[in-house]
C-alpha cells in the first residue's frame, strides 16, 4: 500500500507541475518546484539546476540536505560558483565533465560511483568531498531538450538515499521519472526564455522606431527617452501616496511595464510628420530660413537707396534717413522671425508696415517686401508654426493613436493606446485628439500629460525655443494647473514628492535649477508652498 501511495504521490505532482506550466507566471519558482519534485521522487540528497548561457553552464539552483547547502531560488543566496565551459580554451568540447558532457550529447548519463568511474573527471568533485567532508557517489545528469531538440539546460541529482539511509545508484525508474521532470522543466524554461525573446524583440522594434525619430529629428529623439522617465517617475510618486484623492492608485509590476511601453511609444506618430515642420526653429523656415531672401531684399532697397543719393534724386540727408530706416526694419524682422512666448499687437502692426516697402525684381517688377506667406508666418503670435503647420504638428498624435490601435495588443498591454494618445488631453475637455475630460482619463493619461509638458518646457534641445528655468517650468505648469489643462491631484504630487527636483537633477543643465518662490506659484496652495519652503532648508542644511 506505501509503494500505491507513493506511487498517487508522485502522479498527482506530476499531474499539479503540468497543470502549472500554463497558468503560473512565476517561473523561478516554477522551475524550483520542479527541481525539488525531482530530489524527492528519487530521495536525493542533493540536486544542481544549470542553465546554457553563452556557450557555458551557469548554476541557479543548487541543493543538498546533509550540507544545509540552498542557494538560487527562493533561498536569496546567490551561488557563487564558476560557470562550466561547454569548450575547451582550443575550442574542443568539453566532454570531461559528466554535466558538460551531457549538456553536449543530449544524453541522460546515469554514474554509480564517481570514485570508481573512469569516462569522467571527478577531481572537482573530490576536492569539493575533501573540504566539506561529503562523499559524493550515485549521480544521474539528465539533459533539458527545447521543442527543437536543443539542450537548454542539465539536472543533476546526487546521492539516492536507499535503506538505513545507505547511498543506492539511481534506478532506471529514478531516471525515466526524472526525464520527464526534466522535459516538464524544459517546456517551462523555454517558456520563459521565449517569452523573455519576444519582450526583447517588442522592445528592440519599439527602440528602432524611436532611433528612427532621432536620426529624422535629435529633437524628438531626446523627448521619446526623457518623457518615459518622468512619467515613471511620477507614477511611482502617485502609487505611493496615502491619502487624498490618489490614494487608492496603485501599480503592479505589470502595471508598470505598459505605462513603461506607452510612455516610449507616445510619440510614435512623429514618424509621419514633415522634418521641416518639428523642426521649424524660425516663423521663416522651410527647407532653409527664408530671412536671408528678405536679407537680400533689404540690401536691393539699400543699394538703391545710394543710387538714388548718387543720381542726385534725394539728398544726403533723406538718404541717410531712409538707410537707417531699412537697418532698423531689417533687425526687426529678424528678431520677429525669432519664435517667442507672445507678439504684441504694435509688433503686428509694424510688421504690417515694413512688409508695404516696394522692391523691384530681377525683372523689373515691383513687388512688396514680404509676401502674404512670409507676412503671415512673421505675425505668428507664439512660437514658429503657424496653423497649417500646428495641424500637421497636432495630427501626430492621431497618428499615435490609429497606429497604437491597429496593433494587437495583449491584455497586460492594452491599455498603451490609451495612455500614450492621452498626453494631449485637457482636464477640461479642450485638448485633442479626443477632447477628454478629466473624469474620461485613466491617470497614467494624466501622469503623461504633465511629463510631456514639463519635459518640453525644460528641454535644452530645441531648435525653437531656449530651455526655460525650473521656476519657469514650475510657474507655468502652476498656471496650466488653474486653467484646468493639467491634472491638479498629479501636479501636487509632483511637487510634494519633488519628482521636479528628483528630473532636474538628472536632466537638467545645473544653470536651470534656480531658487523657486513657492508663495508666488500660481496653483500652490500656503500649505504645500511651506512645505516645500521646509524641504529646501534641509536640503541647504545637508
Amino acid at each position: 500500500m506505501a509503494d500505491e501511495h507513493e506511487i498517487r504521490i508522485r502522479l498527482e505532482t506530476l499531474n499539479e507541475i503540468g497543470q502549472a506550466l500554463s497558468s503560473v507566471r512565476d517561473f523561478d519558482s516554477l522551475m524550483e518546484r520542479i527541481v525539488e519534485a525531482a530530489r524527492a521522487f528519487t530521495q536525493a540528497d542533493g540536486v544542481t539546476f544549470y542553465r546554457i548561457h553563452d556557450g557555458r553552464l551557469a548554476f541557479d539552483l543548487l541543493r543538498n540536505v546533509s550540507l544545509g547547502l540552498y542557494k538560487g531560488g527562493s533561498a536569496g543566496e546567490p551561488i557563487d560558483l564558476p560557470e562550466i565551459p561547454l569548450h575547451l580554451p582550443d575550442g574542443r568540447e568539453n566532454h570531461s565533465l559528466v554535466v558538460a558532457h551531457a549538456a553536449l550529447t543530449g544524453q541522460t548519463i546515469n554514474v554509480l560511483n564517481a570514485y570508481n568511474e573512469p569516462g569522467f573527471d571527478f577531481s572537482g568533485t573530490r576536492a569539493f568531498d575533501q573540504r566539506t567532508g561529503y562523499r559524493s557517489q550515485s549521480f544521474l545528469t539528465v539533459p533539458m531538450k527545447d521543442h527543437l531538440g536543443a539542450v537548454i539546460g542539465v539536472l543533476q541529482l546526487i546521492n539516492a538515499s536507499g535503506p538505513h539511509q545507505c547511498v543506492r545508484a539511481f534506478t532506471h525508474a529514478d531516471q525515466e521519472l526524472v526525464e520527464s521532470l526534466a522535459s516538464q522543466a524544459a517546456i517551462a524554461l523555454n517558456n520563459r526564455r521565449l517569452l523573455e525573446q519576444m519582450a526583447g524583440l517588442f522592445e528592440s522594434l519599439i527602440n528602432l522606431i524611436n532611433t528612427a525619430l532621432d536620426e529624422k529629428s535629435p529633437y524628438t529623439g531626446g523627448h521619446c527617452e526623457r518623457v518615459p522617465v518622468l512619467t515613471m517617475m511620477l507614477a511611482e510618486a502617485a502609487a505611493q501616496t496615502g491619502d487624498g484623492p490618489l490614494a487608492g492608485f496603485t501599480m503592479s509590476d505589470a502595471d508598470r511595464y505598459e505605462l513603461k511601453i506607452a510612455g516610449l511609444l507616445h510619440d510614435c506618430g512623429k514618424i509621419t510628420t514633415p522634418v521641416h515642420v518639428v523642426d521649424k526653429a524660425t516663423k521663416l523656415e522651410t527647407l532653409f530660413d527664408r530671412i536671408h531672401l528678405v536679407d537680400s531684399r533689404f540690401e536691393l532697397l539699400l543699394r538703391d537707396a545710394k543710387i538714388a543719393q548718387l543720381q542726385g534724386e534725394i539728398d544726403t540727408e533723406t538718404y541717410q534717413s531712409r538707410a537707417q530706416q531699412l537697418r532698423a526694419d531689417r533687425e526687426f524682422l529678424r528678431r520677429s522671425n525669432v519664435g517667442g512666448e507672445f507678439m504684441s499687437d504694435s509688433d503686428v502692426a509694424e510688421i504690417e508696415r515694413i512688409a508695404s516697402w516696394p522692391w523691384l525684381d530681377i525683372d523689373g517688377q515691383q513687388r512688396t517686401l514680404l509676401s502674404s506667406e512670409e507676412k503671415m508666418n512673421l505675425c505668428i503670435r507664439r512660437g514658429t508654426l503657424n496653423a497649417a503647420e500646428r495641424e500637421i504638428i497636432n495630427n501626430h498624435i492621431v497618428m499615435t493613436v490609429r497606429m497604437l490601435e491597429a496593433l494587437p495588443w495583449p491584455a497586460h498591454l492594452s491599455r498603451v493606446p490609451e495612455y500614450a494618445g492621452g498626453h494631449h488631453e485637457r482636464m477640461d475637455g479642450k485638448g485633442y485628439p479626443r477632447g477628454l475630460r478629466r473624469e474620461q482619463m485613466s491617470i497614467p493619461a494624466r501622469v503623461m500629460g504633465i511629463a510631456d509638458v514639463f519635459e518640453a518646457l525644460t528641454a535644452p534641445d530645441r531648435p525653437y525655443k531656449s530651455a526655460k528655468t525650473l521656476s519657469e517650468s514650475i510657474e507655468i505648469l502652476g498656471r496650466m494647473k488653474t486653467g484646468e489643462h493639467i491634472d491638479p491631484d498629479l501636479f501636487d504630487v509632483f511637487l510634494r514628492e519633488r519628482v521636479y527636483l528628483t528630473y532636474a537633477l538628472r536632466f537638467l543643465d545645473p544653470q536651470q535649477i534656480d531658487r523657486i518662490d513657492w508663495h508666488r506659484v500660481p496653483g500652490v496652495s500656503a500649505e504645500l508652498a511651506d512645505h516645500l519652503l521646509a524641504c529646501e532648508d534641509r536640503d541647504l542644511k545637508m
